[in-house]
């Protein structure tokens, strides 16, 4: 008997499950860093300063809670989803609306927490529920490169000024990037299988009435399907972070993405890019650079390319997009981050 087939029958039975089930996720969310703590540091004395136990840390922890915003982004947008008619939700958000659609879900993506890789199960979600691929594209790239962590460190570092001016360029970039991959009507090169509502092993029409049991059944069917059809990706793409995480050859990059290069600012995106880190964890590094004499707009360059053009977010991606719409998505967002940079180093020269 499998999971779906063991939720209980009655409403109450299915409501007490939800919140059990929900209850035991956040806890696992809450406790898995300290989970990983306890058993490196503590069960095995490895040294947190050790680059090795770093690397292992890293990997355990960005897993796990990866796997548990699968868990609960898949399970929510496909309930939700039973709800909706998918043409009726396009026909809302596409057409004459798509400008205005990807504004919002830029700024969606601007308040979310979420790093490169967390961002693309709720990419998935939003596909899956009929919401156009640009403006889900917009919410995908506004997610990890504008968030409250970056605002944060660059007001208290840098000033107001270049605070706005990264929010205003991050949010061009999403929203710019995503009417224009809508334009190009990319839907074909998205994998099938994410526009599939299953029940029963079956596709079915969302839009039919459906019972409170079989709209969580989706949900549980959902998430395992999905899970395993990209658990692998995911793993190789957190290992590969893993390893290079929190690598930059800073005096490489001083060297050669310093003011006197006409190409410092492409040279940063290209460092930029294979890194894996969130806005905090790679602020400390744009701050020393800032200290060595690097261009603000060079900087903010490399940055918005680590947060949203890092490799584990690629692999994770190309589950989910046909090679021919991630070179897409890589080239648009990142001809925009390189423009950016040579406007704000123009502006700031």
């Amino acid at each position: 008997m499998n999971i779906a087939e063991r939720i209980p029958t009655t409403t109450r039975g299915r409501v007490g499950v939800l919140i059990a089930g929900i209850g035991v996720w956040a806890l696992a969310y809450w406790a898995n860093e300290w989970l990983w703590n306890v058993i490196l540091y503590d069960a095995f004395g490895l040294d947190p300063k050790n680059q090795i136990t770093e690397t292992i840390h890293f990997f355990l922890y960005d897993s796990l809670k990866i796997l548990l915003l699968l868990v609960i982004i898949i399970f929510a947008s496909t309930v939700l989803r039973s709800f909706m008619s998918v043409e009726r939700t396009r026909a809302f958000l596409g057409g004459k609306r798509e400008g205005v659609g990807n504004l919002l879900a830029a700024a969606l993506g601007v308040i979310t927490p979420f790093c490169s890789c967390s961002a693309v199960p709720a990419f998935i979600g939003f596909v899956a529920a009929g919401v156009p691929i640009g403006v889900t594209m917009s919410f995908l790239i506004a997610s990890p490169l504008v968030n409250e962590i970056a605002i944060g460190l660059l007001l208290t570092l840098f000033g107001w000024q270049i605070t706005a001016l990264y929010v205003v360029s991050g949010l061009t970039i999403a929203v710019v990037s995503g009417y224009i991959l809508g334009r190009l009507h990319v839907e074909r090169w998205v994998e099938p299988f994410v526009f599939e509502v299953k029940l029963g092993g079956q596709t079915i029409d969302p839009s039919l009435g459906l019972t409170f049991g079989q709209r969580m059944q989706m949900g549980v069917e959902e998430v395992r399907s999905l899970i395993a059809k990209i658990w692998v990706y995911l793993l190789v793409g957190i290992g590969l972070g893993a390893l290079i995480h929190g690598w930059a050859p800073t005096d490489f990059f001083a060297t050669y993405a310093g003011p006197g290069n006409p190409f410092g600012v492409l040279i940063a995106v290209l460092i930029g890019i294979p890194l894996y880190s969130n806005a905090a964890g790679v602020m400390p590094l744009v701050a020393a650079l800032y200290e060595k004499g690097l261009p603000m707009g060079t900087l903010l360059a490399f940055m918005m390319a680590v947060v949203a053009l890092s490799l584990p977010e690629m692999i994770l991606l190309r589950r989910v997009l046909k090679p021919q719409l991630l070179a897409i998505f890589i080239t648009t967002t990142g001809l925009g981050i390189v423009a950016v940079g040579y406007l704000f180093n123009a502006i700031l020269a």
